[in-house]
């Protein structure tokens, strides 16, 4: 067993904080590749990129802008998300990103309840913003930055307006001191039978969810991009940890199923993160007799699906990382699947990155498991415990399950300041979390008797649509909002096609209502995300309840079964 020496020794062996990381690039390598954006075809030197990012963090500092104090950014745009991410860490202030789909009463809540002084925004973002302006309770300065092919918004008189380009250019970097405490990110996850709540995570926190994926890289790797910055997985695992270990990151604005493999080509990418929402769309694209002729030779999976090798066989993926990651508690559970043979995988005229023997003593001396396809053949297997986590399953009483047994995967770090720091503004909900020296997820997993972990299911009422975790209580409460809508009810089911949910709304109309499944259709399309949307709506005279007034879920479920049979 690791001394806590040398858990510490081997966790900061190559620095703690990303922005030294990327200094150190800077000084190193300035005209090496840092970020390319392919929606502009733009690219950023390292140099280029640490000198915007000084700036912007000069820029930011010179707004009163005190140490932790959250800046919202509401872009589609990668480019200017990773700058202001960057910026504003260099800054000692707190990244706060805000779901780019987000209006009205959900854009509302989040900004309220970040409370960000300043608000970087794109022009789309501006005019969602002006919608609800006379309902935030702090008016944010914002911050214009560039959207293509967006025409002006006016903007009311009174409200303070900077401009992003300026900021950019001719701001010193500011003098700030960074602790392993010190708060980076504000990232908002799905609550269950509430509101989302706001993640506040240290710096050290970048350190420990990149780990275990730095080990399989190299500075000839280049990550490929394709999730939306308001999430830790395109904000984190991808950009951050690309900049950490100084390769190249080229990012996208969106998924494309027609474009992915064309832009893989086009920037030699070597890893990406493959969501569960992807796959059955590359795998049903006609086959080809080049479809292993690329430069992906990793991919990351979770929650691993069954059908990992026969996405690693047709497009030549030699390794598969998984695990369990999360907002809050980061990657505690990991392994590497070892998909294919020598020589099966990637051609080696477009191999780059780790060889087998190099990633396979890497990962021994850091204690990950590497394990054959056969291994991992359960849907949902996660792996083992990284060195810095103990992990267990406990009950709805915080007692330990049996091997075998489904209940609540909870964490323990080793080293502090490397899982959140608090759920902003709920305190208890902050407590209920961190009790008894763990952290519950929230999820449901089981131990196997070799020490591996399983995803179950969900625990409570998430849903996962189109990549996005969500809860049953913000698609019921956007409906509940609707005139002929009494109240209703919101669970998931298994989607028809991936490993993903569809939405179901059970819906008691009002007295004398003339609304049809059809109409509440077309208004969920002009009022909601598209992946908040429920693919079926039925009408019910009255929801099943417990003595309590509580929603019977599971009965609905059985009806919903018995009509669809």
């Amino acid at each position: 067993m690791d001394s806590r020496h040398e858990l510490m020794a081997d966790f900061t062996a190559e620095g703690e904080f990303v922005i030294d990381q990327l200094d150190r690039w800077v000084r190193e390598r300035p005209q090496a590749r840092c970020l390319y954006y392919g929606e502009d075809d733009r690219l950023l030197t390292y140099g280029e990129f640490g000198a915007i990012t000084d700036s912007i963090a000069g820029f930011l500092r010179a707004q009163d802008l005190r140490d932790g104090a959250p800046v919202g950014v509401l872009t589609r745009n990668p480019l200017i998300a990773a700058q202001a991410m960057f910026g504003a860490w260099k800054a000692a202030v707190v990244y706060a990103p805000v779901n780019h789909a987000f209006t009205g009463r959900l854009l509302t809540y989040q900004l309220n309840d970040t409370g960000a002084s300043m608000l970087i925004v794109d022009a789309t973002g501006l005019a969602a913003v002006l919608d609800v302006w006379d309902e935030l309770r702090v008016k944010p300065v914002l911050v214009l930055c560039p959207e293509r092919d967006r025409e002006p918004v006016p903007v009311p008189a009174g409200i303070e307006m900077r401009d992003w380009q300026s900021a950019c250019a001719g701001h010193s970097r500011p003098s700030v001191g960074l602790h392993a405490h010190t708060p980076c990110q504000i990232v908002y996850t799905s609550g269950t039978t509430g509101p989302s709540k706001g993640v506040l995570l240290p710096h050290r926190w970048i350190a420990q969810y990149t780990f275990v994926a730095r080990l399989t890289m190299t500075q000839d790797d280049v990550v490929y991009n394709d999730l939306p910055m308001y999430h830790v997985g395109a904000a984190t695992f991808n950009v951050a940890r690309a900049i950490w270990v100084g390769c190249e990151v080229a990012c996208w604005d969106r998924f494309s199923p027609n474009q992915f493999w064309d832009r893989i080509r086009q920037v030699g990418a070597t890893t990406a993160v493959l969501l569960d929402a992807m796959i059955p769309w590359l795998l049903n694209a006609p086959e080809r007799d080049d479809d292993r002729a690329n430069t992906l030779n990793k991919a990351h999976m979770q929650p691993l699906p069954l059908n990992h090798q026969r996405v690693a066989r047709r497009f030549g993926i030699d390794t598969v990382t998984c695990g369990f990651g999360q907002t809050e508690s980061g990657n505690g559970i990991a392994s590497v699947i070892e998909e294919l043979a020598p020589g099966e995988g990637t051609p080696a005229a477009l191999f780059k990155g780790l060889d087998r023997a190099a990633r396979t003593a890497r990962m021994a001396r850091h204690g990950v498991v590497q394990v054959s396809p056969e291994q991992a053949d359960t849907k949902g297997f996660m792996g083992w415990p990284t060195r810095f986590f103990d992990a267990a399953v406990v009950d709805e009483n915080d007692e330990y399950c049996a091997t075998g047994q489904a209940g609540q995967l909870v964490l323990r770090p080793k080293i502090a300041n490397t899982i959140l720091l608090e759920y902003i503004g709920k305190p208890e909900a902050t407590a209920k979390a961190l009790r008894g020296a763990w952290f519950h997820t929230g999820d449901a997993v089981m131990c196997r008797a070799d020490g591996s972990f399983v995803f179950v299911d969900r625990l409570g009422d998430r849903i996962r649509v189109r990549g996005e975790n969500l809860s049953s209580f913000h698609v019921e409460d956007l409906f509940n909002q609707h005139p002929a809508i009494t109240i209703c009810a919101a669970f998931a089911i298994p989607a028809v096609e991936g490993d993903e949910d569809d939405i179901v709304l059970y819906v008691v109309p009002a007295p004398d209502s003339r609304e049809t499944e059809a109409s509440l259709h077309d208004w969920a399309q002009r009022q909601m995300p598209k992946h908040m949307r429920p693919r079926h709506i039925r009408f019910i005279d009255d929801l099943p309840r417990t003595a309590t007034n509580k929603i019977e879920k599971y009965k609905l479920k059985a009806l919903f079964a018995q009509q669809m049979a």
